[in-house]
């Protein structure tokens, strides 16, 4: 005779102590803190000080250095209707596809696919001399330039001429020394990008009798397209900020034929006072920027669909 038994019911659990929940998320909370508080404070908060003051008419000297007012949108309306602005928008713009997405990302390229397959020596020479170059400061890079270029330089010793070269091309002479300085790092990103290309793939390429500009285009350059996009974005904002290397070089003369935004800004907040001002440049090529940035997000995005 068996005797039928009940289930066993099912084990009850009892919600976790309240204050459970709050001693793991402090256990987190607290590592963190002080990067937060740092983060805040050096980050965060000079940011939005600056957009702040960019709706104010402050100033470095004289009565709204004390007791600026907000103006709203009265910088941002004198900006856009300020042709020394418009000239020197056009002119980074300029010096950005020149320097950057052409040369610097070009030549870097260039310079990784022919160290490929190299042997060691020569491809070390060939990245001691061009780190070299984005190692140096941006001043003694613009010395080496102005050297290079000025009436006595080296440029018209050997060509036997005399021109003064920064004063009748300056956006040329500001790219060029930018491209030299700045090819390195697209070097870098495109050397370790093509050294994950599969050599039997090009290989096999190469037996099927593919040419090597149909094995660039068609195998080499899809593969490391991600590697191209983010090294556009990269050069991209860092030669959108260069500030350095061209007020060294030329000062963004003559006149105004070489006064890039990041220039033009520093003359309005720190030659004329007007911080406001200022820092409503700064704050349109922040926006700038950040635009550039989703467009290449964008289009990283879109190959990986």
């Amino acid at each position: 005779m068996t005797v039928a038994t009940a289930p066993p019911s099912p084990a009850v659990t009892s919600p976790p102590p309240r204050g459970s929940s709050r001693r793991g998320l402090l256990r987190w909370l607290l590592p963190l803190g002080p990067a937060f508080v740092l983060l805040a404070l050096f980050l965060a908060g000079p940011i939005l000080w600056s957009i702040y003051i960019a709706f104010t008419n402050e100033t470095l000297t004289g009565s709204a250095s004390v007791n600026s007012q907000f103006v709203g949108l009265a910088n941002f309306v004198r900006l856009f209707g300020d042709p020394n602005f418009l000239n020197s928008f056009l002119l980074t713009f300029v010096f950005v596809i020149g320097s950057a997405v052409i040369g610097q990302n070009t030549l870097g390229l260039i310079i990784a696919l022919l160290q490929r397959g190299r042997g060691r020596l020569t491809r070390s020479v060939v990245n001691g001399i061009v780190i070299a170059a984005w190692v140096v400061p941006e001043v003694v890079a613009a010395a080496c330039w102005y050297s290079f270029l000025a009436e006595e330089g080296t440029l018209n010793s050997v060509l036997g001429i005399s021109q003064e070269w920064l004063y009748t091309a300056p956006m040329v002479a500001v790219i060029l020394a930018n491209i030299w300085r700045g090819t390195a790092f697209s070097m870098l990103v495109y050397s370790a990008a093509l050294s994950e290309v599969p050599a039997d793939l090009v290989e096999a390429a190469a037996v099927d009798g593919a040419s090597p500009a149909r094995r660039l285009l068609h195998i080499t350059l899809p593969l490391i397209r991600r590697s191209i996009m983010a090294n556009l974005m990269l050069i991209t904002l860092q030669t959108l900020a260069s500030f350095g290397l061209i007020y060294a070089l030329t000062g963004g003369g003559p006149g105004t034929e070489s006064q890039t935004t990041p220039l033009f800004m520093y003359e309005q907040a720190f030659r004329y006072f007007e911080i406001g001002y200022g820092s409503a440049i700064a704050l349109v090529m922040l926006v700038i920027g950040a635009l550039f940035s989703l467009v290449y997000l964008r289009l990283i995005k879109v190959e990986d669909a």
